[in-house]
């Protein structure tokens, strides 16, 4: 007998203020053509004032337990992965224990940007595998509006606000590629590339939460390559070609790189789920907002083979191979 971490559940929540690019228009020399064009972004969510990380957490995560049947107390852990914490500490996690009603297991963040998602689920696929939790909640959520620059039209345009939750259970599997649950997963990071994309400000440095500064056409050429390289890489682990894939489920950062990863691991477009438009970079959660939304609109179907990948500051990037 294999166990697998098995997804249950999911769930999202986006903030009430939807953000068009027109609304740039009045603040930066900037137009929707010119915002649509480069990364195929039409609007976005920003987090109402006073609306944070771990508020948006708590939605997704209830989404994603009334999905799985599970009450909150039947969870064993609790992993959020985000770069805009409420606070420095304590961690994400435990609020989103506290706003579920959990009393028992443990919680921790995750930080390695929009890779976090990833590098989430590898933890939580690891705690399973090990015996050291059966149900975790694997949750991504970022306020991003909080970083932003407004005055830089390069990035403010870019991004946005949200959350997504994924439940993921033991179960038992034959160990092989046709098996429910994460199959295989490839982490990766390299600190020489941390000035593509980064924000200015920190605990240690400056005291104060900083803002996002990134350098957008270097960054892009490194996404594309590494993104293709880390899907490759989590799929030859179960020896599985891109054939196999039903669906890419990317990071939801730019158009142009999600066609491009795409591309270069020869699977058509009609085979990615695709949120950017409507969501803007997320960050952590635009993995499971846009696989949720995916499941919600009846594309993700039970026993689909899916491929989530991300690439963030660091850079750090990976890949995970699930069957859903």
């Amino acid at each position: 007998m294999t166990v697998r971490a098995v997804p249950t559940g999911i769930g999202h929540y986006l903030p009430d203020r939807v953000v068009e690019n027109s609304e740039f228009e009045n603040s930066l020399n900037t137009s929707d053509e010119w915002i649509r064009s480069r990364s195929g972004i039409e609007r976005r969510h920003f987090a109402a004032e006073g609306e944070t990380t771990s508020q948006m957490a708590v939605k997704a995560a209830q989404g994603a337990l009334a999905m799985a049947g599970l009450k909150p107390d039947d969870i064993d852990a609790v992993i959020v992965a985000t770069s805009t914490p409420d606070l420095t500490f304590p961690s994400v996690g435990t609020m989103v224990q506290e706003g579920l009603g959990m009393t028992r297991g443990f919680a921790f963040d995750v930080q390695a940007v929009c890779a976090g998602f990833i590098f989430a689920l590898a933890n939580a696929n690891g705690m399973i595998l090990s015996g050291q939790a059966e149900k975790v909640l694997v949750i991504g959520a970022e306020t991003f509006s909080r970083i932003m620059d407004w005055d830089d039209r390069a990035t403010c345009v870019l991004f946005g606000d949200g959350a997504g939750a994924l439940v993921l259970e033991a179960r038992s599997g034959s160990g092989h590629s046709d098996d429910r649950g994460i199959l295989s997963v490839d982490l990766n990071s390299d600190g020489r590339y941390r000035d593509m994309l980064y924000v200015d400000g920190g605990v240690s440095t400056s005291g104060t939460a900083g803002k996002l500064r990134m350098q957008g056409n270097p960054l892009f050429r490194q996404a594309v390559e590494k993104l293709a390289k880390t899907a490759h890489a989590a799929l030859d682990k179960v020896k599985l070609g891109s054939e196999a894939v039903d669906w890419i489920v990317p990071h939801q950062a730019n158009i142009r790189i999600i066609q491009g990863t795409a591309k270069k691991m020869g699977v058509p477009m009609d085979k990615v789920i695709v949120t950017v438009q409507d969501h803007g970079n997320t960050s952590a959660a635009s993995i499971p907002l846009a696989l949720s939304v995916g499941v919600a609109e009846g594309k993700v179907k039970p026993g689909d083979l899916l491929v989530a990948e991300a690439i963030g500051g660091g850079l750090a990037w990976g890949a995970v191979v699930m069957r859903w």
